[in-house]
This record gives C-alpha cells, structure tokens and sequence, in this order.
C-alpha cells in the first residue's frame, strides 16, 4: 500500500474503534468494557487498600501547601488545624455517601450521574470534569518537575548553573523544561496500570511517604523548638475578618478534594463489598489533620531559620546542604504527585472521556490523551506565569462541585431511596430520560445554588470589580453549593416527583445476569438477555 495509503487509514474512524464486546451493554453504542459494571473477579479493593490510598493521598504538596499557606493569611496553627479537621471530617462523610453508591452498584461517576441529572445534562457534569482534570493534571505535573528538578540538583549540583537557551517569554528554563519532560516520561507508564491494580502503588505511597513526612517534622523540632517556633506563633487577624478568614480556609481544604468526592465512585466500584470504604470517614480526618500538621510545623520551623514563609516544601528543600536528604524528600514527594496526579486527574478524565465517547475511548486512551492535552497543549507553566485570573476561575470551579455533590447524594438516598435500575442508565431513551434527556430539578437546583455565588467567583478573577459582602457567600462556595442544592433537589423532586424514574427495588447488573458468567462462558449482554426473556415468555 502507497504511504499515502497508510495515513489515510491510520486516520480513519473505524481504525480506532473499539473491538465491539458481545458482554457489555452496548448494543447501542452507549458503553463499553470500561463502562460496564465491574464484574466479580475485578473487585478486589479492601479496606486496606482505602486507607493506604488515603494515607498516600494525604501526604501530597496541596495539602502540605494549604496548611501552610494559612500561616501565610494570618491564622495561627491552633486555628488551623481545627479548621482543617473539621474540613476533612464534612468532605470524608460526602466521599462514603457518594462511595457508597459505586461500591453498591459497581458503576462509574458519569453512568451513574444519569440517574439524577438525566441522561443528557449528566454529560454537562462530565464534560466539565474532563476539563478540570486535564487543566490540573497539567498542573501537578509541573509540580511533579520541581521534584526531579531538586532530585537532579541533590546528585549534579551543576543543574542550577545550566545555561538557558530559552527566551524569557517562554516562562520556563532550559532545566525546568528538561525536568518536565522527565517527569512527564517517568509519570506515563503509570497511566497503563489499570484501576483495579493501581491500588499497589498506593500502598508503596502510603508506606514510604510518612517515613519521609516524619523524619521532615523531626529536622523541623531538632532544629526550631516547639517553644521558639511553632508554639511561640499567634494569630495576625481578629474579629469578623479571622472568621471569614477561618471559613474561606476550611472552604479551600474542602475544595482541594471536591472533585474527588464527586468521581470517588471510580474507586470504590472496585470494592469487594460496600464495607470495605466505610472506613473513610474515620481514616480522612485523621491522616489529613497529622499531616496538616506536618506541613505547618516544618514551614514554622522555616520562618524562625530563613525569615519567610516557605509554605511549598520544595522551596524549603532547596535551602537544605543535606544532598541525600533533599534526593529522598523530593523522591518521595514526586512519588506522591504521581499518585494524586493518576487517582485525582488522570483516572477521572479517563473514565469521562470514556461516557463522552464510548466507541473510541477506553480508560487508558483517555489517559494518554489526559496526558498529553493536560501536560502538553495547555502549557502549563505558560498559565502559572501568566493566568492569575484564569487559576482563580479554575480554583472557584467548587462553585459547581458542591452542587454537583448534593444532588447526587440527595437523588440516591433521600429522592430514589437506593431504588435505582443501572441497566436504564445505559439506555438514552429508558426511565432516566426525564425531558428530553435533562432532569429539570437538577437544572433548577445547579441555577438557584450557582448563581449567587458568581459574583464571588468574578471578584476573584478580577479583584479590581468590587462586590461588596458578597465575596463571603464565595468563600463558603462548596459548603453552599451542597447544602442549598441538595434542598432545592429535594423539595423540586417532593413536590413533583419524576414517577418514571421509580421502582419497587435496586435493579442491579448483577440481577440482570451474572457478570462472571457473562466472561466466562461468553454470553450474551444483560440488555440482550432481557429482551430474549421478555420475547420467551411471549
């Protein structure tokens, strides 16, 4: 065949369809293997497995980063952390609630959203995280190049001195370009892990990551006592504005893990049973308020030796003469960026880009392609030298996920009452439909929660636009967003019931048929099967 030939077939759409699966419910092209509900022998996560991924996922620089940053806005550290505990504790009681539904029905967050914002809008909600996921994944991986870059620098010191080719428009050196290419390299093999395996590299995070952190707060009490450092710190601000200041923090700790408390149920459909991510709730707090704490007495002890604060670990690390120290630190700091990176980012744009267009998409194609918009197209050290407004707009996107959160929750268990048919959430012209595939409640709830919260949302883009008293409605967006959405969805759906959308009990895809045997004796797709049921008893 001429080359011509070969790249004109490269590109054609049918060279990339999926191989169509006689056992999915995609007789319509709705789904594929990825979409599927997960079958017996691919639940394997336990509750081990929940509390190593949360331990790892706690021992990330956004969250060293937000507990010092509140430092850096005149909190003290008994302030802050209570803030912070009380934070994780509301976020961590969302994550079990929403959990609990994937861990019950085995489905993915953009299938099991058409249940309560009907089939068509639940692609608002999906699309929405695919671009959230690419933006920060992008994010994090320049993150993750600070690491390699300190890495490199504690084993060839030289690194700081590399000549820069680059011009100053560029916004990145010659070395930080290279440590972001390596970065980006060393991450990519990681996306072809798949979920229900990936839980392995938690648990190296969640072993090797608190050895790290420890031996950090230890060098930060040898070095500054408590009594001259951390102990010795008191509040800068009083009044109504330490208020504000104390909810703005806790809304912000809310918002780092916002998105994930929405897709969590990408994890815990791999859950052996509903039990084994129960322990949520009592692992999030915990972890996240110890290592809180870590981040904010090591920036304490910062202050007291190089006279600022040096709320990014990376920045404290690069002060350090200790070169095996600052290699192991930043090791396991890439480490961890690679995990949140995959479980926060990656994996959720995946699973989105797979709802958004089944027929192509599989987990691991969105991933490569998360991967490579995310870390290439957007350039992400273009948008954090230049696009302040931009960040707070991408940062002020809670304004969504806490409704995004409450109408969920609410739909399952206050409207539907754990009584849902997941064969119909694969269907666009089943009982979901709602009208013409929107769930006006849903809409009604996102427009009376979200829209009083923009103004907030425009000051923070442009802070030369004054509100007034209304910034305060957005410094407490995600707690809001949630508990006024949930009302509205609730009352709506009360007061004008979507009837269709009832039944007597869960209809499972387990109910439908046996996922195993679907595998393993190649049976026809549980769709399939109940149309060849109904036309028997015919």
């Amino acid at each position: 065949m001429p080359q011509s030939g070969v790249l004109v077939d490269f590109f054609k759409p049918s060279r990339w369809a999926l191989e169509r699966e006689e056992t999915t419910f995609a007789n319509n092209g709705w789904s594929n293997k990825d979409m599927d509900p997960v079958p017996l022998r691919l639940r394997t996560w336990t509750t081990w497995n929940y509390i190593s991924y949360w331990i790892s996922d706690a021992t990330n620089l956004a969250v060293w980063e937000l507990a010092s940053s509140m430092l850096a806005i005149g909190l003290s550290w008994r302030q802050a952390l209570p803030c912070i505990a009380v934070a994780y504790a509301i976020i961590s009681v969302v994550m079990v609630l929403t959990g609990t539904i994937g861990a019950r029905l085995h489905i993915a967050f953009p299938v099991l959203n058409r249940s309560s914002f009907g089939f068509w809008f639940s692609y608002f909600t999906v699309f929405s995280r695919v671009l959230l996921s690419m933006f920060w994944f992008g994010i994090q991986t320049y993150n993750g190049s600070q690491c390699v870059y300190q890495m490199i620098k504690a084993i060839w010191p030289s690194i700081a001195r590399m000549p820069n080719q680059l011009p100053v428009s560029a916004n990145i050196t010659s070395s930080g370009f290279l440590c972001y290419f390596l970065y980006w390299l060393i991450q990519f093999p990681f996306l072809f892990v798949t979920p229900h395996k990936i839980r392995w590299l938690f648990f190296a995070k969640g072993v090797l990551t608190p050895i790290a952190w420890l031996a950090m707060i230890i060098w930060a009490f040898v070095k500054v006592p408590a009594s001259q450092g951390l102990f010795s710190q008191h509040a800068a601000i009083e009044g109504s504005n330490f208020s504000w200041a104390w909810l703005s923090a806790m809304n912000s700790a809310l918002g780092i893990y916002a998105s994930l408390s929405v897709n969590i149920p990408d994890f815990t459909r791999y859950a052996k049973n509903e039990r084994a991510q129960y322990v949520q709730p009592f692992i999030i707090p915990i972890a996240f308020t110890l290592c809180s704490f870590v981040g904010i007495a090591v920036t304490s002890a910062g202050i007291q030796l190089y006279g600022e604060v040096l709320w990014n670990p990376l920045l404290l690390i690069d002060r350090w003469d200790n070169r095996a120290a600052a290699f192991f630190a930043s090791f396991v700091f890439a480490l961890t960026t690679i995990g949140t990176n995959i479980s926060a980012n990656s994996l959720g744009a995946g699973n989105d880009m797979t709802a958004l267009c089944p027929k192509y998409i599989n987990i691991r194609r969105g991933q490569i392609l998360c991967a490579i918009i995310g870390g290439w197209a957007l350039c992400p050290w273009e948008i954090l030298a230049n696009a302040t407004g931009f960040l707070s707009f991408m940062d002020g996107y809670t304004i969504f996920l806490g409704p995004f959160a409450g109408i969920m929750v609410t739909d399952f268990y206050l409207v539907h009452k754990g009584c849902v048919d997941v064969p119909a959430m694969y269907d666009p012209s089943g009982r979901y439909r709602y009208t013409g595939g929107f769930n006006w409640r849903a809409v009604l709830a996102m427009i009376v929660t979200v829209a009083p919260t923009l103004p907030g949302l425009i000051n923070a883009i442009n802070p030369a636009i004054k509100i007034g008293y209304a910034t305060h409605l957005f410094d407490i967006a995600w707690m809001y967003g949630f508990v006024v959405a949930s009302l509205v969805y609730y009352v709506a759906s009360y007061l004008f019931p979507a009837h269709d959308t009832f039944v007597d009990g869960l209809i499972s895809a387990d109910h439908v048929l046996p996922i195993d045997k679907q595998y393993d004796e190649d049976r026809k797709s549980p769709i399939e099967t109940m149309q060849s049921g109904t036309e028997g008893r015919g």
